[in-house]
């Protein structure tokens, strides 16, 4: 029977999380069939990729960008392999995305429905739109995931053979990621916080294990410029020199949770209440829905791991200095978001305004979760729709040059040609 704010009982309860899950991995699976979609950052990536393999000039672009090599290295085995193609590269990011969320049940063994935590996932409008794009999300997700459970692991066997495992994943999301930093710094104050009592001890007993922590400190230092540090923080000064300041960034930042917790872009909600409104209410909800995270995450009884919390706790730290908006910054994330929030809706749910707020903030979620869903799908599907509404028409000219022929609008006047030469060679 339901409860009094309609969330049914247990069992009928994971029964229709199930059949969600399920519905959502056949959705995720017919969007493989989608044409390859454009983004700025995707474009670098495969003319870091062309650059590497086909040789450039040493002062081109593609040369001198400081992105990380961990998902170009992707990129060049399956260029190899002759498989370098939409429908390979989606797929991929499906597995990427479903081991990922195996490793997040792993660590939040005792939830209260494992399967709503997925449900709120797959229905993210930001995990369902950049599964569907070549972008590094996917991969470091999966890595990052991969290491805060290998760690729990090590944390519950003292096994040590899982902790150089954990800090082999670590490194892989970092070059996958810069912000794989916060990965790595998680890890070593997870270390220490497990020997917190014995920490004197340790040390001295294993110098070789602190002289190999030092050097590979000294190492990141070393090589900070191949590393691409130096990089970032020429941007970091460039976008300040610009005229970002901190309080731009914060803003920036609380939006882009009111965007992944409210399952809606602020772009989709301007229309209807203007710019400027729904910027007030986008950055007024956001704090209170981060503030409520934090309150959720430390200061109230749950079973989520420490290690994930020192990780997200670091993460959030690292955007929040993170000189530029995007909500597909916080999907790395994601899923632990949902597992803690799934965790607190089942222990909230006796409490009526509480657990009544609840009920309909998952009704409202959910649906506009589906309608992403549809959305993207429909996109996929019809090369017209894609070309017309895929990152709003920017990339309109290019797409339908490559479908009819010719740009099909008559205010075409521009082509980019990389952009045209990347469809054409790695279309699905």
């Amino acid at each position: 029977m339901p409860d009094a704010y309609g969330f049914p009982d247990s069992k009928k309860y994971l029964s229709i999380s199930k059949a969600v899950v399920y519905g959502m991995v056949a959705v995720y699976l017919l969007n493989c069939l989608t044409h390859l979609r454009l983004h700025v950052d995707m474009l670098r990536y495969f003319a870091i990729k062309d650059c590497v393999e086909l040789g450039c000039p040493p002062d081109s672009e593609a040369a001198r960008d400081y992105m990380p090599w961990g998902y170009t290295g992707l990129l060049l085995i399956l260029s190899k392999l002759g498989i370098l193609k939409s429908t390979v590269l989606v797929l991929i990011n499906c597995l990427y995305l479903g081991g990922s969320l195996l490793l997040v049940r792993k660590l939040f063994r005792s939830s209260v429905n494992p399967w709503f935590s997925v449900v709120l996932v797959l229905l993210n409008w930001t995990t369902i739109k950049f599964v569907t794009h070549p972008l590094s999300e996917m991969q470091y997700l999966f890595f990052s995931m991969l290491g805060l459970y290998l760690f729990q692991q090590y944390s519950l066997t003292k096994r040590w053979g899982y902790l150089p495992a954990a800090f082999a994943a670590a490194v892989l999301a970092f070059i996958t990621r810069t912000v794989g930093v916060a990965l790595a710094g998680a890890l070593v104050v997870g270390l220490l916080w497990e020997f917190r009592k014995q920490l004197i001890q340790l040390i001295r007993r294993n110098k070789v294990l602190v002289g190999v922590i030092m050097l590979a400190l000294l190492g990141v230092a070393v090589f900070s410029r191949q590393l691409g540090l130096n990089h970032y923080t020429k941007v970091f000064s460039k976008q300040f020199t610009e005229g970002v300041t901190v309080l731009t960034i914060f803003k920036w930042h609380f939006t882009e949770w009111s965007e992944i917790c409210f399952n809606i872009s602020i772009v989709k909600l301007a229309p209807f209440t203007g710019l400027v409104t729904a910027k007030l209410i986008f950055l007024l909800t956001g704090i209170c829905l981060f503030g409520g995270f934090l309150y959720l995450l430390f200061f109230r009884k749950n079973d989520v791991p420490v290690i994930v919390k020192i990780y997200l706790l670091l993460y959030s730290i690292v955007m929040f200095n993170w000189p530029f908006y995007d909500p597909r910054f916080w999907v790395p994330v994601t899923p632990l978001v949902a597992a803690v929030v799934a965790d607190a809706v089942g222990r909230i749910r006796s409490k009526r305004l509480v657990g009544g707020l609840s009920y309909a903030w998952l009704v409202v979620y959910l649906f506009l979760g589906v309608g992403s869903a549809v959305y993207l799908t429909n996109s996929s599907l019809r090369p017209e729709v894609m070309a017309r509404t895929h990152a709003n028409g920017v990339y309109r000219n290019e797409y339908e040059t490559i479908f009819y022929g010719k740009p099909l609008s008559d205010t075409a006047r521009h082509i980019d040609q990389a952009a045209l030469e990347v469809i054409r060679r790695y279309d699905r």
